[in-house]
């Protein structure tokens, strides 16, 4: 199968530029000492979080319970779920999956889920590890910093059959400040409570293996604080407009890593000298940012969304006019809800279609 072969709408990843972003953030964190734990809430598909692991990840973050038990069922290890569990039915399920991969790990930020999770897991055999998830300020999740977290911690501690490993601080209110220096600083602001928190339990005799967060936008920030021992990024591996458009170090793109993710579509119908319509439309792409998609290396057209089914090109070169049943490619704005519009991933090396891989935890924030 070609690029030509492959049914539009569809989702396309480059091969090349997706395995240079792995090594790229592979080297980067052993350079800096630190472990990665990439966020498989970007891309929820059991094949590229393999790849990840295989290029020095200690495994993957998922935001969700069931995206966690997608990744185990297909052999992935080193699971954290960011996201707290706190319902009975999904305390069943975290030990069913704590029991298949012993080394899965939880957040939690309230002494009451502490002791639910510690009770069940002791009725059931089951040793759990656990973060305790410190908000740094992105209003979410997460206990207050300082004394609060540490008097949790020790909940954790005191239960047999938990484990605590450390703390987990997602500043994403940090992640897209536009320009590197003024993202560094909004970084290190949010983490410097949890720095000072993580010195607080170590203080009081509690072992802190763990530190983690970070994000695509600090991942060349957040590794220059001792206290943080992983990174969470995640966006890195396929990146998005949104990520491109924030900046980076030395320039007013974030070009560290390559934009791998495309969405092919095809051209339906061009009704004016200066309008072709495509097939992908509001279904196509995510639609959370105040921006459209980009097409790719396509100067003298603009895109709009035309309803569920349908994108606007608006042509304002006329000698790079589409022609009908042309194929474009387009960068989507937000890569994490564009690919959970699709079940499956087309991954191409060239014009050729190399593999095609399941979206397999599509729809599981469950």
């Amino acid at each position: 199968m070609t690029r030509d072969d492959i049914p539009t709408p569809a989702l396309l990843l480059d091969l090349d530029r997706f395995e240079r972003n792995l090594e790229r953030m592979a080297a980067h964190v052993r350079r800096a000492g630190k472990r990665l734990r990439p966020h498989a809430k970007t891309h929820r598909c059991p094949e590229i979080a393999k790849r990840q692991v295989a290029a020095g990840a200690l495994g993957v973050a998922c935001a969700k319970l069931g995206e966690a038990e997608v990744m185990a069922g297909a052999g992935v290890r080193g699971l954290l779920i960011t996201t707290e569990v706190v319902t009975p039915g999904g305390i069943r399920r975290l030990l069913r999956l704590a029991a298949e991969a012993p080394d899965t790990l939880v957040v939690v930020d309230n002494p009451e889920n502490v002791a639910d999770l510690g009770r069940e897991a002791a009725a059931e055999g089951v040793t759990l590890g656990v973060l305790v998830d410190v908000d740094v300020g992105n209003r979410r999740t997460g206990i207050q910093s300082g004394p609060p977290a540490v008097a949790l911690a020790r909940a954790v501690a005191g239960q047999r059959a938990l484990r605590f490993h450390g703390l987990q601080g997602y500043a994403g209110h940090c992640a897209h400040v536009v320009g590197w220096e003024a993202r560094r600083e909004a970084s290190r602001a949010a983490l410097a409570p949890l720095m000072e928190t993580r010195r607080l339990c170590e203080g009081a005799g509690l072992a802190v293996d763990i530190v983690a967060g970070g994000s695509t936008g600090t991942w060349d920030i957040d590794v220059e604080l001792p206290g943080l021992t992983e990174l969470q990024a995640g966006s890195y591996c396929v990146m998005d407009l949104e990520y491109r458009r924030i900046g980076g170090r030395t320039g007013a793109a974030l070009t560290d890593f390559e934009m791998a993710l495309t969405v092919i579509a095809t051209v339906v119908s061009v009704p004016t000298a200066d309008r072709a319509m495509v097939d992908a439309g509001l279904k196509a792409f995510s639609t959370d940012k105040p921006f459209p998609p980009e097409p790719v290396e396509r100067p003298g057209l603009e895109y709009a969304f035309a309803g569920d089914e349908h994108g606007r090109l608006t042509i304002t070169d006329p000698a790079r006019a589409p022609r009908l049943g042309e194929r474009i490619e387009f960068f989507p704005p937000h890569c994490d809800p564009t690919v959970n519009l699709y079940d499956r991933i087309y991954a191409l090396r060239g014009e050729k279609v190399e593999a095609v891989w399941d979206v397999a935890a599509r729809g599981r924030s469950d």
